[in-house]
């Protein structure tokens, strides 16, 4: 398939691989593959530290109303508390990979997790707002560590074939640590209060830390990198000198911008008028997040078949598709614009994710580390965004919002598209 198809980038001058070589190096590649020695562990020790991220990440999303009752605080206010996470998460994410990149990736993830449990035990104990703010601040950077290290791990052992296929199981582990959060604080909350129903899922987070940390198989292809800042930023110049890279740094953003702004206000829109319904369904409403599940561990099928490109598109469609049908005040409506927004969210992301990771050609962890901070620079404003337009103009405001979004990133995919047809009409012709 051609790169103007596939939406690889595409270089004058650069060596084409040789089919015959390639089936010689596939086959002495000591990299895991499906159905080989350490994959199905590798894959579970991940799915759960996806699980574990997400799970403590958006801790307090669902119960955001609850949180603006006790401390007597607007929605944008309350937003804060899931704001600070991503936020600290996204300014950490670029320090851990080079951490990453020096200790290695399983170390820098086991670390990350064990300070990240250990926050979110206290959380619940926050006698105000702020000192709450300032606990999920600290708790989302300690998170930083699992995802650029998580997809650079994924690079170095994994086939490259199976790449796509492996970082969407990662990708699903994370739409089930967002909806099973969700859905466990949605409950006990009703029943304990929002303080509780946090230290649960602090329990629940522990667990997978533990699990992760006896299943993850050794590196075996992992070299350690210089921690001299100046090698760090030439890195980063590099990758953000690649209009690829860029485009799809862009498209991650938008996506969670999205994202971020729809389910941090879902929780006000479900429990006022006209719906009216108790936090215990409310916190249900995010077991949406399996079609989230589902959709992102199919994202390399989807790639297969319409290009990389071509399953942005759908995507972006799909979002924005839900969107629209969320508006009308009717509560079947709103479920399927939410299973719409889902669906085409997490297949964007594991798309434009795992296309970073197979277009840096060094520097990996940084590489998917500026594609993480991005992406979390656009959860945090999504939220703060969403929650400020749906304070201003209702639920109309937050669809506003999404929209715009969605907009950019078919703009982003169309210049891609353009620029890939005018490489390939550059391209040498070489006579076979």
């Amino acid at each position: 398939m051609s790169p103007a198809s596939t939406g690889a980038s595409t270089t004058v001058g650069a060596t084409s691989p040789v089919p015959v070589a390639d089936t010689a190096d596939s086959a002495a590649d000591s990299r895991m593959t499906p159905g080989g020695p350490g994959y199905r562990r590798m894959s579970l020790a991940l799915f759960l530290a996806g699980v574990a991220t997400f799970a403590l990440l958006y801790s307090t999303q669902a119960l955001l109303p609850l949180i603006s009752g006790e401390f007597g605080v607007a929605a944008s206010e309350a937003s804060w508390t899931v704001a600070a996470a991503t936020g600290g998460l996204a300014l950490f994410v670029l320090p851990m990979s080079a951490l990453s990149e020096r200790f290695g990736r399983r170390t820098v993830m086991t670390a990350s997790l064990a300070v990240a449990v250990t926050v979110g035990m206290l959380v619940p104990f926050a006698p105000s707002l702020g000192v709450l703010v300032v606990l999920r601040a600290v708790q989302g950077a300690a998170l930083a560590g699992l995802p650029a290290s998580a997809t650079a791990y994924l690079a170095e052992e994994v086939r490259p074939k199976a790449l796509v296929t492996a970082i969407g199981l990662f990708v699903a582990g994370n739409s089930v640590g967002g909806m099973s959060g969700r859905v466990i604080t949605g409950w006990v909350a009703q029943e304990w209060g929002w303080r509780v129903s946090v230290g649960v899922i602090g329990a629940v987070a522990v667990a997978c830390a533990v699990a992760f940390r006896l299943l993850l198989p050794a590196p075996r292809h992992f070299t350690a990198g210089s921690l001299r800042p100046r090698v760090l930023l030439d890195t980063v110049r590099d990758h953000l000198a690649n209009p690829l890279l860029r485009r799809l740094y862009a498209i991650g953003a938008l996506f969670m911008t999205v994202f971020g702004g729809v389910y941090t206000v879902i929780g006000y829109r479900l429990t006022e008028a006209p719906f009216g319904l108790p936090q215990g369904i409310v916190g249900s409403i995010f077991l949406v997040y399996l079609v989230g599940t589902v959709s992102a561990s199919t994202a390399g099928r989807l790639v297969g078949r319409l290009g990389r490109r071509g399953a942005l598109y759908l995507a972006g469609g799909t979002t924005a598709a839900g969107l629209l049908l969320s508006l009308p005040p009717s509560l079947p409506l709103v479920l399927l614009g939410l299973v719409l927004i889902t669906a085409g969210f997490f297949a964007g992301h594991a798309v434009a994710s795992s296309a970073v990771s197979k277009t840096a050609t060094h520097g990996r962890a940084q590489a998917a580390a500026l594609y993480q901070s991005m992406y979390y620079i656009g959860s945090s404003v999504g939220s703060t965004v969403g929650a400020t337009a749906f304070h201003a103009d209702g639920w109309g405001g937050t669809v506003g919002v999404g929209l715009l979004a969605v907009a950019g990133v078919v703009t982003i995919t169309v210049a891609g598209t353009r620029a890939a047809r005018v490489a390939a009409r550059r391209q040498p012709v070489t006579a076979h």
